[in-house]
């Protein structure tokens, strides 16, 4: 079965990962901008990354027959000096422009601080003021639900936004069914240690259903799987789902979403699933 890998980090992961996507039936991915491990020194740095993404990670992609879009932003990690961060999202329009960039993210709350929701105001407030799709990245373990109720209240209280393209990620259990009655997309991570695995992202589907739900595996630099999302779908599988329910999470659900982007295209020669 043809599959989406919606959120994905390919700038940490080699070629093999790669072809071994390509042979599992990964058609394309989306990467947001991430952390890097560590601190980047300046925003020279952010811009060779935003480089990274718009260029060469396509190209590399494109060697294995996957299409590569990416999302441009800064990730909640690196949002706490203000000023620092003000001067990466004055980097940002350039890359917006490029071809295959879905939008803004990943963006969110990584210790749901003052100053991460300050950064956090300043790059809704561009991705309103031009147009753009959102990605939210949502905290981990404990901080989960706090940070998850915050990013919902800061939409709620701005009447531009538009719920049916914004995506809150790293759902879980705890946090789907808010994100889901508010009117957003759910984006489900399917990560070895934290977040959610196969199982549970199933558990999650077969409670709320396939509407509006993405299911991702986030792999980056630290302990994550490139080939989670086939995973998920053989638990799918096996649990007795119908393929016409496991394709509209793992391929029609991404082109719903990604296609109210201007910088999506998606030619129908793709688009044509081989399961």
């Amino acid at each position: 079965m043809n599959f989406f890998d919606p959120h994905i980090h390919m700038a940490s992961r080699t070629t093999d990962d790669l072809e071994r996507m390509a042979q599992a039936g990964c058609v394309a991915v989306a990467e947001p901008a991430f952390w890097a491990g560590f601190d980047r020194s300046g925003v020279s740095s952010f811009y060779d990354y935003f480089r990274q993404l718009t260029d060469w990670e396509p190209k590399r992609a494109l060697q294995y027959g996957i299409r590569h879009y990416t999302w441009i932003g800064v990730n909640a990690k690196e949002a706490e000096d203000v000023g620092f961060a003000r001067d990466v999202i004055a980097l940002l329009p350039e890359f917006l422009d490029k071809p295959d960039v879905l939008g803004i993210g990943e963006i969110g709350l990584h210790k749901c601080t003052k100053n991460e929701v300050t950064t956090l105001q300043a790059l809704i407030e561009m991705a309103l003021l031009r147009g753009e799709q959102m990605l939210f990245h949502t905290p981990h373990l404990e901080d989960k639900y706090k940070g998850t109720r915050m990013i919902l209240d800061i939409l709620r209280d701005d009447p531009r936004v538009d719920r049916r393209r914004v995506c809150i990620d790293h759902c879980e259990e705890h946090t789907i069914r808010m994100v889901l009655d508010e009117g957003y997309w759910a984006g489900i991570t399917l990560y070895p240690v934290t977040k959610a695995n196969p199982e549970r992202a199933a558990d999650m589907i077969e409670i709320y259903g396939p509407d509006r739900i993405l299911v991702n595996s986030s792999a980056d630099w630290g302990p994550s799987d490139p080939l989670a999302v086939p995973k998920f779908i053989s638990v799918m599988k096996r649990r007795e789902n119908p393929d016409k329910l496991v394709r509209q999470i793992v391929y029609d659900n991404p082109l719903i979403f990604f296609k109210q982007s201007r910088g999506f295209s998606f030619t129908q020669t793709e688009d044509i699933p081989n399961s």
